[in-house]
This record gives C-alpha cells, sequence and structure tokens, in this order.
C-alpha cells in the first residue's frame, strides 16, 4: 500500500510561486506513476501533470504547461510541482497520485493511491 502526504500548499498573491512535495509513508515509491490533480469546488477533479518514477515523461496539462512543472527525487522519495505565476484560477485543493507500474495517464480512475490533498489560495 502506498501512503501519499501533500505539503507546501498555502495562501500566496497572484504572480507568487508555491512547490507542492508529497512523499509516501508505509512502501516507497518504485513501480509507479505519480501525477497532480487539482480539484475546484463545483468542478471535476483536473488533471495536472505526472511523470513515472524512473523519469518517464513527464506530461503537463495544456492549461498549466508554461508555469508548472512536475518533477521528483528518488533519493528522497518525494514528488514535486512547481508552480510559478500563480493566478486566483489556480485556487483549489491540489491532490499528490500514484499508480502501479510505469505509464503515464491523465485519468483520475487510472490513479489507486492518493494523498489528503492541500489547499492553494491565490489573491488577486
Amino acid at each position: 500500500q502506498v501512503q501519499l502526504v501533500e505539503s507546501g500548499g498555502g495562501l500566496v498573491q497572484a504572480g507568487e510561486s508555491l512547490k507542492l512535495s508529497c512523499t509516501t509513508s508505509g512502501r516507497t515509491f518504485s513501480d509507479h506513476t505519480a501525477g497532480w490533480f487539482r480539484q475546484v469546488p463545483g468542478k471535476e477533479r483536473e488533471f495536472l501533470a505526472a511523470i513515472t518514477w524512473i523519469g518517464g515523461g513527464p506530461a503537463h496539462a495544456n492549461s498549466v504547461r508554461d508555469r508548472f512543472a512536475i518533477s521528483r527525487d528518488v533519493a528522497k522519495n518525494t514528488l514535486y510541482l512547481q508552480m510559478n505565476n500563480l493566478k486566483p484560477d489556480d485556487t483549489g485543493v491540489y491532490y499528490c497520485a500514484a499508480r502501479d507500474g510505469q505509464v503515464l495517464s491523465i485519468s483520475q480512475r487510472n490513479y489507486y493511491y492518493w494523498g489528503q490533498g492541500t489547499q492553494v489560495t491565490v489573491s488577486s
């Protein structure tokens, strides 16, 4: 079982940056694909980025590819999402997710392991 724990959310002003982190308790990342999703109230959970743990990909949603970057540190067993030039529309709960295997997917239905989410609020 992979248990995910996100951190790094908070309140920032438009134009600022945040870096989210996700690590595991229990099993470490190994033969996994990991990704970031975002949920805004009243909307479906949205794919942001994914990467395979061996380094395949990464893949980013078109809506954020110019501002967000996913990465991972194998030695620290940590997944990151660097978010730059944040906008008020980026406000939401950000989730780390993982699936078994080294196959990228943008569908939340293909991710079996989820963190509890971390709130990001961007003020104008």
